[in-house]
């Protein structure tokens, strides 16, 4: 079985991106705009990271700033998960809560 995941740029004529929109096989809505994405891919045979960091013009810093902590967040959780290391995921929580304070990012209850 095979699954799609489809993210559509436009640009502007500086190469810069407008719009972003975000399909899966697996959604449940289409074309799904987001204003920022960071991509990353472990190359198994070089043993390296690819990635693509893209963000919409419109993307303001506060929410940048919030993307950025959201996403850290998440990390630690995967990070967790796939090596099952609460210690060193915790680090990376504590850091996120750094991050957040020095940000001036109002931090949700749950986070």
């Amino acid at each position: 079985m095979n699954k799609e995941i489809r993210i559509d740029v436009t640009l502007d004529n500086m190469n810069v991106p407008e719009k972003i929109l975000w399909n899966a096989d697996d959604a449940e809505a289409t074309n799904i705009p987001v204003s920022a994405m960071l991509l990353s891919l472990w190359d198994h045979n070089n043993k390296d990271t690819l990635r693509l960091d893209l963000w919409t013009k419109d993307m303001s810093r506060d929410e940048m700033k919030i993307f950025f902590f959201e996403t850290m967040k998440t990390m630690a959780d995967t990070l967790e998960r796939s090596i099952d290391d609460k210690r060193i995921a915790g680090d990376l929580r504590d850091f996120c809560a750094y991050f957040a304070e020095k940000m001036d990012i109002a931090v949700k209850p749950d986070s």
